[in-house]
């Protein structure tokens, strides 16, 4: 380890390969820096610091009173995850700083990787500065030209848009027409985007701004002045309007810039891991990934219903006698139904199984701002709870609880420990939760501080229960599955559910990847191979924006640790040489080789499963379609493979025949090329195995 110390205002790191370099000053009181990439501008000059409520702000008056520089090189196995084995090596800068007018201190400190840089701020203990309010983070991020990117618009509480591609002096002009309704949403701004953001810029860089660690903080959104091209970090606010309440010793989340002149770089890169904290528990072995189906989609696309009856207006829980009323016949959360799925989950080898709709309360269950709405333990008189875990253990798979919160904060900690406790008793050992509508206490929203704290808590309180948590409508994530594995997935973005109704753009998939999915891995619930709904829901005619192969292909390109399939067994049981991909298919992998990639246009990966030498390669593409020329020299030299391609029918078409699909195999070695096309919004997968 290297330690320099200095008193200079100015400092500067570079990474271990000397690729990217950071330079920090005291210009006139005021902190800026700047990053390079192979001596091209990555970051322009940009201010540092915070206003803050009721006190004097961290914005100028400072002086540079120490810097130091360390470096650090570990490799660390996560729990899961695209690969068994991380490097986390890095050069660090601690520039320490003084503003004496008010006596009181802030540090920030930069980890450069030859991936990317990471900083944030840190308070230390000081007599002048114990508890402080945050109103405003001034971090800056100015652009060295008017880039591409790919944005969604900034929203205090959804995630759930399709993604804008747009030069950034575009983003004011597109800003509407980018935003469509969503249960819960609070828009701020005709410039403000959400992380993670990619960019590309004209001289072939990419470019991603996110966060790590998003720890007792609020989240970050970048809002953009368009006509300097800076980006100033917003922060969502709470019900007062204040940002963050703090007390010192403190931290901020770390800001990250992810660089490279090759986009499978960004794919590929794990500096949001890296910058989190290593795993909080000793004790991993309950800590499982997850293949798994669900009653859902007959709900969602079906036009099923998660309620019981049409009789109560309203419900009291502890009051409201469910053994009084008419069931509607239209919840699929019952015994035989569930049994049903149960068998063919059993049968294909499935994990476990979600049941949404099992529980009662969902007769008034949203848009009423309504406090006590469920209570997590009692079921419908149809869905018989111990019954149903005994028929699924006896079949060898575990049921998968579903916590709806409707937001009701209050209510779901006050009830979570009795909930959790109720998994125990039956076997679950999983969780989706959701936290759909507006937030009680009222006036908070999804992305505030306050948020932020309820759902890491509720991470934390299941691992004590060894609970796995899927926590959907939450905060995007920011690598915090490194520090608690349990928190094996999330939804936070436009996902599956939503080609049901309002619609995904052919090339979302092909934009998640280098965005939502940087902070960690998606429930996006892929393997859709009926695309038209209209075919089991006559009063449903949305259609599902791709090919079957491409759904296959999800399953590799959309790495997660939690899988399902969502589609009802009824239309596998049509396709069941294509639905062998999906059995076939790891959840959990050694290494993984981004081939192509283009965001908005085309991912190509290689995955090797963990514990085997067989591959799986997975592409998605939008609606041009792609072409690949596959080059196998990942594979072991000397040895031989057989490969089963899963491929768009050469007249396949998103929109015009979405089920037109080939199967074939051949024998490959390392040497092999192999020339495959994805049709318009299609994609590929195949298996790679080896002849012993």
């Amino acid at each position: 380890m290297v330690f320099i110390s200095a008193t200079t205002d100015a400092g500067n790191i570079s990474s271990p390969s000397n690729n990217i370099s950071v330079y920090i000053s005291i210009v006139d009181g005021v902190p800026v820096y700047s990053v390079f990439y192979k001596g091209k501008t990555v970051i322009a000059p940009s201010k540092l610091g915070l206003k803050l409520a009721d006190a004097p702000d961290f914005v100028n008056g400072f002086e540079c009173i120490n810097q130091s520089t360390s470096s650090f090189d570990e490799t660390w196995q996560p729990v899961w995850g695209e690969n068994s084995h991380i490097r986390n090596h890095y050069n660090e800068l601690l520039f320490e700083m003084h503003q004496p007018s008010t006596e009181r201190f802030m540090n920030v400190r930069f980890r450069v990787y030859d991936d990317g840089v990471g900083f944030r701020y840190e308070w230390p203990q000081q007599h002048n500065l114990s508890y402080f309010v945050i109103d405003d983070e001034m971090t800056e991020f100015a652009m060295s030209g008017d880039h591409t990117a790919w944005w969604i618009a900034g929203d205090y509480d959804t995630q759930e848009y399709n993604y804008t591609e747009s030069h950034l002096s575009e983003i004011r002009g597109k800003m509407n027409e980018s935003i469509d309704n969503n249960a819960s949403q609070t828009t701020f701004s005709s410039t403000a985007v959400q992380t993670s953001l990619q960019m590309k810029t004209d001289n072939g860089l990419y470019i991603n701004l996110h966060e790590a660690a998003l720890v007792d903080y609020s989240c970050m959104h970048l809002q953009l002045d368009d006509s300097a091209m800076v980006f100033r970090s917003w922060l969502t606010p709470d019900a007062q309007g204040h940002k963050c309440h703090m007390q010192t010793s403190a931290k901020s989340p770390w800001r990250t810039i992810i660089v490279s002149d090759d986009a499978c770089d960004i794919l590929s890169s794990n500096l949001i891991l890296n910058l989190n904290e290593p795993c909080a528990y000793e004790d991993v072995s309950w800590i499982k990934p997850v293949k798994y189906m669900g009653v859902w989609w007959e709900m969602i696309a079906g036009g099923k219903q998660w309620s019981y009856t049409y009789d109560l207006p309203s419900v009291k829980l502890g009051e409201t006698d469910y053994s009084k009323v008419h069931p509607h016949g239209q919840h699929p959360a019952n015994n035989e139904n569930v049994k049903k799925y149960i068998d063919f989950a059993a049968e294909y080898g499935f994990d476990q199984l979600l049941v949404e709709g099992w529980n009662i309360g969902w007769e008034d269950w949203f848009g009423k701002s309504k406090d006590y709405v469920f209570d997590f333990v009692t079921p419908y008189p149809d869905f018989d709870i111990a019954m149903l875990n005994d028929y699924a253990h006896s079949k060898g798979i575990k049921l998968m609880m579903h916590h709806e919160t409707s937001s009701s904060i209050r209510n779901y900690e006050r009830h979570i420990q009795q909930a959790y406790r109720l998994m125990n008793k039956y076997g679950y050992n999983a969780v989706k939760s959701g936290y759909v509508g507006n937030i009680i206490p009222r006036g908070e929203y999804h992305y505030g501080q306050w948020m932020n704290n309820h759902y890491l808590y509720a991470v934390k309180e299941a691992a004590k229960y060894k609970i796995m948590v899927n926590a959907h409508e939450a905060v995007r994530p920011t690598g915090l599955c490194r520090t608690y594995p349990n928190l094996i997935g999330n939804e936070s973005a436009r996902g599956t559910e939503y080609e049901a109704n309002a619609g995904i753009n052919p090339g979302h998939t092909t934009i998640l990847p280098f965005t939502r999915l940087q902070g960690g891995p998606m429930d996006y619930t892929p393997g859709i191979f009926e695309m038209d709904l209209s075919k089991f829901n006559p009063s449903n005619k949305a259609k599902v924006n791709s090919t079957l192969a491409r759904q296959l292909g999800l399953y590799v390109t959309m790495y997660s640790p939690l899988q399902m399939a969502a589609d009802l067994p009824e239309n596998y049981a049509r396709f069941m040489d294509a639905f062998q991909f999906i059995k076939d298919v790891p959840i959990d992998w050694e290494k993984s080789i981004y081939l192509e990639a283009e965001p908005g246009q085309y991912i190509v990966v290689a995955r090797k499963e963990k514990g085997g030498e067989n591959w799986y390669i997975g592409c998605t593409a939008n609606e041009n379609g792609h072409t690949s020329v596959l080059n196998f020299d990942f594979l072991d030299s000397g040895k031989q493979y057989e490969t089963i391609i899963y491929r768009d029918d050469v007249d396949a078409h998103y929109l015009e025949n979405p089920q037109a699909y080939i199967i074939s195999s051949q024998k490959i070695t390392s040497k092999s090329r192999i020339k495959i096309s994805a049709a318009p919004g299609g994609g590929y997968a195949m298996s790679i195995k080896l002849i012993e």
